[in-house]
């Protein structure tokens, strides 16, 4: 009996120990981390040192410092952060540049700064200190919107220049402004604090390179047409944009045995031309020029082959005259014929395209059929784009039909006198009830012209209707999916979207969105009704 009692002693002791040890799990933690301590303290004055301590009431990381980091004035060296990776419960900033006389600076760390456990961010934490006897006080807001497209792109730069003798529209390219703050990545409101009195150009940047300053080819921009005073209540609204590059060729190169391939950056404009400089040319020499259709480039075509060491150039335009050395490749294969489809579905409403790899100088009509599935021969007619080096096909079409476009042997010929094979292209059309149908009314339209346009998720142009004074859009056989609707104001009536331009002043042009998505089903029909503001 007395053996029986001990080993049940035992057991419960063993229980008692294994319940006391057992963990809980506890509550989770969701406090942000405190701070405890800073060495100078936060809005000092008469600031002094290299080295800014932060102490915490626990461990703290940093999470991408490198975009929410924001540094106002902006510093030549990027001041040192520690922890660069780990935790610690200390936060250094160790700066490394000279600082200016009588400037309040303000270091924003957005939410990077988050506890090592469950990663609670500190919030928008701004430590400020100033080299004078004052910190500066002033506020400016605002907000940043897209020109053109629904979403607006996060961490967008918003920069103030003040306007002083050194000051002028150009410094945007070449130096960074006085103060900067950022829209982060959920916003798109931006707020300066801590500034002084004066008056400043307003700016915002959607950089690819994060230097603050505008590139023009990879940025986009937007900007305040007026200059602004401070202290002022006012708030600003921002257009971002994408300026139309300036038009600048690139070098030339012998890409083909008889085509020289002439890339540039910007625009394509019909005053650009290609001059050969070049004297000793074969006798019958003669060349065209076409462009491609998904690059920037133009292909000099040229014919018969020469027999140079290099072709000199001049490439003009509206601003730009450049001359160009073409080194000519020896043992340089030539181009071959081919022919591929550009059109990849196709609705009653459509014609079908097709494009050479050779400019096509003569077509024979004769040589080409097109039948529909009831091996019914279908008239056509023919369009041609000899600058693209595209060929249309043009006919009635019904709904659930399928079509085979025939061109037999030498119903082609291209510049350099070569000849088609048997080409053929195989099309059909679905039932007129796979697609829909949406009526759009507009209401407080305006007299100049309007682009209606569908568009999809990244922006592009799927379908688009003009009117000057019209309010009843109908878009018929429109592909299922789900749409943003636009309304471009074409004030100059040029039939497209202009773009803004900065050192022209030019804010782009006006664009309203329906406020939903559309989606489009089969056999849909659908009435909206948009009042345009």
């Amino acid at each position: 009996m007395k053996k029986i009692v001990l080993v049940l002693v035992f057991l419960a002791l063993v229980v008692s120990c294994a319940k006391r040890g057992s963990p809980s799990g506890g509550k989770k933690d969701m406090e942000a981390p405190e701070i405890v301590k800073s060495f100078p303290e936060n809005y000092s004055t008469n600031f002094n040192t290299k080295e800014i301590r932060i102490n915490f009431n626990e461990y703290i990381k940093l999470k991408d410092l490198n975009k929410q980091l924001i540094v106002s004035p902006p510093l030549k060296y990027q001041p040192t952060i520690i922890p660069q990776s780990g935790a610690s419960k200390q936060l250094k900033i160790k700066i490394l540049d000279t600082l200016q006389e009588n400037t309040t600076y303000s270091f924003n760390f957005g939410n990077s700064i988050v506890d090592n456990n469950e990663g609670n961010p500190f919030p928008f934490f701004r430590y400020v200190f100033s080299t004078g006897t004052e910190i500066d006080s002033l506020q400016l807001k605002g907000t940043v919107k897209d020109a053109l497209n629904v979403d607006t792109d996060s961490y967008v730069s918003v920069l103030l220049y003040e306007i002083d003798s050194t000051y002028s529209d150009s410094t945007v390219y070449l130096k960074k402004p006085r103060y900067i703050t950022n829209t982060l990545d959920s916003a798109t409101t931006f707020q300066f604090n801590n500034i002084k009195k004066g008056t400043y150009k307003l700016i915002a940047l959607k950089e690819e390179s994060d230097n603050y300053v505008f590139n023009q080819k990879t940025d986009k921009i937007g900007f305040v047409e007026t200059e602004i005073t401070l202290p002022t209540s006012q708030e600003y609204e921002l257009l971002l944009f994408k300026e139309i590059q300036n038009f600048k060729p690139l070098k030339p190169k012998h890409q083909k045995k008889n085509r020289i391939r002439f890339r540039y950056e910007g625009p394509y404009h019909e005053d650009i031309s290609i001059k050969l400089l070049t004297d000793n040319l074969p006798e019958g020499y003669t060349s065209i020029i076409t462009k491609e259709i998904e690059t920037d480039t133009l292909n000099y075509w040229f014919k018969p082959s020469v027999e140079l060491d290099s072709m000199l150039f001049s490439l003009k335009s509206k601003k730009v005259v450049d001359t160009f050395k073409v080194r000519m490749r020896k043992k340089i294969k030539a181009d071959s014929l081919y022919f591929k489809k550009i059109t990849q579905s196709l609705t009653v409403d459509e014609k079908y395209e097709i494009s050479s790899s050779i400019p096509i100088i003569k077509i024979d009509k004769q040589k080409i059929q097109i039948m529909n599935k009831d091996s019914v021969l279908v008239p056509f007619k023919i369009e041609q784009n000899s600058f693209t080096n595209t060929i249309g096909f043009d006919f009635d079409k019904k709904e659930e039909d399928r079509y085979k476009i025939t061109a037999y042997p030498e119903a082609f010929q291209d510049f350099y006198g070569g000849m088609n094979d048997t080409l053929t292209f195989k099309v059909s059309t679905k039932k007129l009830s796979a697609y829909g149908t949406i009526k759009l009314e507009l209401f407080n339209t305006p007299k100049h012209s309007l682009l209606v346009q569908l568009v999809d998720k990244n922006g592009k142009i799927k379908y688009e209707q003009k009117g000057v004074g019209k309010t009843i859009f109908d878009f018929q056989n429109l592909n299922p999916a789900t749409y943003n609707l636009r309304v471009v104001f074409d004030v100059n009536g040029n039939e497209k979207y202009d773009t803004g331009n900065y050192l022209n002043k030019l804010q782009p042009e006006r664009v309203s969105y329906y406020p939903e998505e559309i989606e489009i089903r089969a056999n849909w029909d659908r009435d909206y009704k948009f009042t345009l503001q």
